[in-house]
């Protein structure tokens, strides 16, 4: 057996005390290279020319989900989370609420590669908040209990406390992590993932993660507060950030300087793009160059070329760019859908700026491109995944207990009116120092019903569920310890609210379905007033969240929990584990000036 190598992760940072000072992010001409410190293990067979081979037997066409490298090294990382006052971020105008991960925003990015032990020993220093971490995107087979979802995995870890999660990077490509503690990623609670992998196109350059994320000055509880009245309405955002900063010639409130990326003449260069956005899906495009895809939320997909791609919250595209143009400056640009429904921002026009090296790199670009056609908030369900899955048609029926219905409900609680979000006619609220996995752990299956607990118990069964919603406005669904396959949705329109509900209809709408190796991610776009049908295979167990990924429309309760084969739970993941913590936070909590009033999913 090959001995384990300990490698110690940049993200082990120096501990930041609580409310000191933190140095502003700048923005500045760099390339996004991932950091070479890191000593890789270098892969036997993949080179510039050949991405698609990785190392000895494993390669583009291995089916991830059966066999994986056994690379013998653990990645170490230690991640720290603050809390800053008044914090000045990388567009140079002070945030009231910032909560960081090394003090930094965003914070340190998670490398290792495909087949990796990861470790990450996550200490909470904020000051009356708890906290846990998601791992956005990871399978977490058979390791249920480090998925990071308090209320559902794990109670959440007060302050002062610290615990260590460990996964294997199983998939490879890009994606982030970030709190799942009511909607504290709004603060600040957000890093990226890097795992090294084959690829289905040849590049040169690695530029690394590109988080494109919303920002908002304010405190995200305050934010959430107020969107508990009616009509609960989320705020515009107000700057578009990238990789943590912004520019300030279109910036609504000055400050800042443009991030920068350089491309090398004649060369092709990877670019991952990620979504970390609390509420903003948009598009983006590089004028005058192509988008060639070559993965989307960690699914290698057969390469195709688009000169623009929308991106919901969560989502992730690996992209190639090849940098044949001019010599010169050209505009990276977010823009967004014309209906405002899928997110809104006062900055008017947000962008980063491309660099070929030779040119000027104090200067603007001079052509600010042709602006992309209006996406409508829908995403692209027309790429075809390497590995293919592809279910039995005559295996899905929908039915009354595959259906699972979204709508908007204003309820009173203790003499306040409130704005919830429904699935099923039941939005979810779980509670902290009582999460699923401690209900199985003592044998309890008698859940509430505002945990909202759909059993998936057949093993190795594909488990398909009917989403369909009841108001205009899309959401971005999200799975957690799975990807799905979408199989069909109704199209989007650009007024959802003008026309009436449709609902999935099996006699019109089946021959719409795609069973031949659909579009596979684990995150897509809920039409307004329309549905989409998702499928995934029941070979995980656990109790696995799915929920829209606006930050606080989770936290309103629009979410589920699909309970996996729950006989097979504690033989796959040790949940008694979460008892030290759990103990932890109940103690922590009897005396907290800080209450729950929400979800609890997502101040």
């Amino acid at each position: 057996m090959l001995a384990t190598l300990l490698i110690r992760g940049l993200g082990c940072l120096a501990f930041v005390g609580l409310g000191g000072a933190v140095p502003a992010a700048v923005g500045t001409e760099q390339d996004l290279s991932p950091r070479t410190q890191l000593a890789k293990r270098a892969p036997t067979c993949n080179t510039p020319t050949n991405r698609a081979c990785w190392t000895s037997g494993f390669n583009i066409n291995t089916d991830y989900e059966t066999s994986v490298p056994v690379t013998g090294v653990t990645r170490e990382y230690n991640l720290v989370i603050t809390e800053h006052d008044n914090w000045v971020g990388g567009d140079g105008v002070p945030k009231k609420k910032a909560m960081l991960i090394n003090g930094q925003f965003p914070g340190p990015t998670i490398r290792a590669d495909w087949g990796d032990t990861i470790r990450v020993t996550v200490t909470n220093a904020l000051l009356v908040n708890g906290t846990s971490l998601h791992w956005h995107g990871i399978r977490m087979l058979n390791n249920n209990v480090n998925d990071g979802a308090n209320g559902i995995t794990e109670c959440p870890l007060p302050p002062g406390a610290s615990k260590v999660y460990t996964f294997r990077a199983e998939q490879y490509g890009s994606s982030w992590y970030h709190s799942h503690f009511s909607s504290q990623y709004a603060n600040g609670v957000v890093g990226t993932i890097l795992i090294d992998g084959p690829a289905s196109l040849p590049y040169e350059e690695d530029l690394g993660v590109f988080p494109i994320t919303d920002w908002y000055y304010g405190a995200a509880d305050e934010i959430q507060h107020g969107l508990i009245p009616p009509p609960g309405a989320a705020p515009p955002s107000d700057n578009i950030l990238f990789n943590g900063t912004h520019g300030k010639l279109f910036n609504a409130n000055g400050g800042g300087s443009y991030y920068r990326v350089k491309l090398k003449p004649g060369k092709r260069h990877r670019l991952r793009i990620i979504n970390t956005s609390v509420d903003n899906t948009f598009t983006v495009s590089l004028v005058g160059h192509q988008f060639t895809v070559i993965e989307t939320d960690f699914i290698p997909v057969n390469a195709f070329t688009a000169p623009s791609l929308f991106v919901a919250v969560g989502q992730r595209y690996d992209v190639t760019i090849d940098a044949s143009a001019a010599v010169g400056n050209y505009w990276f640009n977010v823009t967004f859908a014309s209906s405002g429904l899928c997110g809104v921002s006062n900055i008017r026009l947000p962008a980063a700026i491309f660099d070929y090296e030779g040119a000027n790199t104090t200067a603007l670009p001079t052509n600010p491109g042709t602006p992309p056609p209006d996406s409508l908030c829908e995403d692209r369900t027309n790429f075809t995944p390497v590995i293919t899955r592809s279910p039995p048609a005559n295996s899905f029926i929908a039915t009354p207990e595959n259906d699972l219905d979204v709508n908007i409900a204003v309820q009173n609680w203790e003499g306040q009116q409130r704005v919830y979000w429904q699935v099923k006619g039941s939005d979810m609220n779980i509670t902290w120092d009582e999460p699923t996995l401690e209900y199985l752990a003592k044998g309890n299956m008698n859940f509430p019903q505002r945990y909202n607990v759909f059993e998936v118990p057949s093993a190795n069964v594909w488990s398909f569920w009917v989403v369909e919603n009841l108001l205009g406005v899309p959401h971005p669904l999200h799975l957690h310890g799975h990807d799905f396959l979408v199989l069909g949705r109704s199209p989007a329109v650009a007024n959802p609210f003008a026309i009436p509900v449709r609902r999935y209809n099996d006699t019109a709408d089946r021959a719409s379905l795609n069973f031949n190796n659909p579009t596979r991610r684990d995150t897509t776009m809920l039409p307004g007033n329309g549905w989409v049908v998702v499928a995934f295979r029941s070979d995980n167990p656990g109790a696995w969240l799915f929920h829209c990924h606006i930050a606080w429309h989770v936290s309103q309760g629009l979410s589920v929990q699909f309970l996996e084969r729950v006989q097979d739970i504690p033989g796959t993941v040790p949940i008694n584990a979460i008892e030290p913590v759990c103990s932890q936070w109940t103690a922590y909590y009897e005396t907290s000036p800080y209450k729950q009033f929400d979800s609890g999913l997502r101040r």
